[in-house]
């Protein structure tokens, strides 16, 4: 059985080391220590530096019988405000002192991998071939994910610890594009010759207002998220640089959708004689799991046995497991407990983390059956 108080202890001292995006080093650290105490060897993989933070991905290798290899992963990195959490314990609920976010997101799913590892390793319990990856950068945009040398795993099916219920098997999650555009448009004096320029914040407001933002239906999203333009009052701006995304389960949807968000902004800069310049990038591909697949009926049947009700669930946004679904290593997500992420009302139940640690030790117990 895995100890209440250790699992308590453990992610309270975690949630105090700082683990901002680019700066997971003292996390991985201290994983890689307690990983240690129980003679499990972690690496850095040696991408910080690609990643320009001062951490790449923590590996770990564990050696099993002759069952499929299982891949486990969790991310490092917490969103901002992250720097100087300080956890308040009320009974079961560990929560923040409401300047900063409480970093369980995804220091829950560091903490269940880390428990699960130690009971399977020192009961002694058969196991399949564990490939451990703790990622950095997963926050900005699962970097450290996709900066991972996969010719180095050879798992094929896999788990991903995250926040989320206790008992939800995230089995499907969209595809998501990011777009960039810059309007073009011409400076002027705005009170001597605004006649003579050309408003780039016009042609962007006009397009937005013309964009379909928000939840589109059901697989589909849209977000306008950054605009930068102007550097005085008196001047007509000559550059406005807009920034959004759009995620759908349905790659048609999605493909639509960003075409016409183009079509907006061309429209716009066109009507005032303007141009626009356009880049957008696939951040992540989708992935649907079916309920036959070994990761899925893993996930499952690791729930029954410590008493939890498996629910299957769609989420609307992007983790680890898009990358490593896209790179052929089957992976649903566990929800790890953590609540209200990335706000400072951020709170964990510590007997659903219990729990959620009992299950991923079980997951692997059973794949280490066959």
């Amino acid at each position: 059985m895995i100890e209440f108080e250790r699992v308590k202890s453990d992610l309270l001292e975690l949630l105090r080391i700082d683990a901002p995006s680019y700066r997971e080093a003292a996390a991985a650290g201290w994983l890689a220590a307690k990983l240690a105490e129980f003679g499990v060897e972690a690496r850095d993989d040696g991408t910080g530096g690609a990643l320009q933070g001062n951490s790449g991905n923590l590996v770990a290798r564990i050696p099993g019988n002759h069952a499929p290899a299982l891949l486990l992963n969790a991310h490092l990195d917490n969103v901002p405000p992250c720097e100087g959490v300080n956890p308040v314990v009320e009974g079961d609920i560990v929560r923040t002192d409401g300047r900063t976010v409480l970093g369980g997101d995804d220091k829950c799913g560091c903490i269940a991998i880390l428990a699960a590892l130690r009971e399977v390793v020192t009961a002694g319990l058969a196991h399949p071939p564990l490939e451990v990856v703790f990622t950095a950068a997963e926050e900005t945009g699962l970097e450290g994910a996709q900066a991972l040398d996969y010719s180095t795993l050879t798992a094929r099916q896999g788990i991903v610890a995250e926040s989320g219920s206790v008992g939800a098997i995230t089995v499907k999650a969209p595809s998501a594009d990011r777009w960039d555009a810059v309007l073009k448009g011409r400076a002027a004096h705005a009170g001597v010759a605004p006649e003579k320029g050309i408003n780039a914040i016009r042609m962007a407001a006009e397009a937005i207002a013309e964009m379909r933002v928000g939840r589109l239906d059901e697989e589909t999203t849209a977000n306008v998220g950054l605009i930068h333009a102007g550097e005085a009052r008196n001047v007509v701006p000559p550059t406005c640089t807009v920034s959004g995304e759009a995620r759908s389960h349905d790659r048609g949807k999605l493909d639509a959708q960003v075409s016409d968000v183009r079509r907006c902004l061309e429209e716009a800069a066109r009507r005032h004689g303007g141009e626009v310049e356009w880049r957008v990038s696939r951040t992540y591909e989708a992935f649907d799991i079916p309920r036959e697949a070994r990761s899925y009926a893993l996930a499952e049947a690791g729930a029954r046995e410590v008493g939890l009700d498996p629910i299957a669930r769609p989420t609307g946004g992007g983790s680890d497991a898009n990358i490593f679904n896209a790179h052929g290593i089957e992976c649903v997500i566990l929800g790890c407990s953590s609540s209200d992420v990335h706000t400072t009302e951020e709170h964990v139940s510590l007997s659903d983390l219990h729990r959620a640690c009992e299950w991923l030790a079980r997951i692997i117990e059973i794949a280490g059956r066959g």
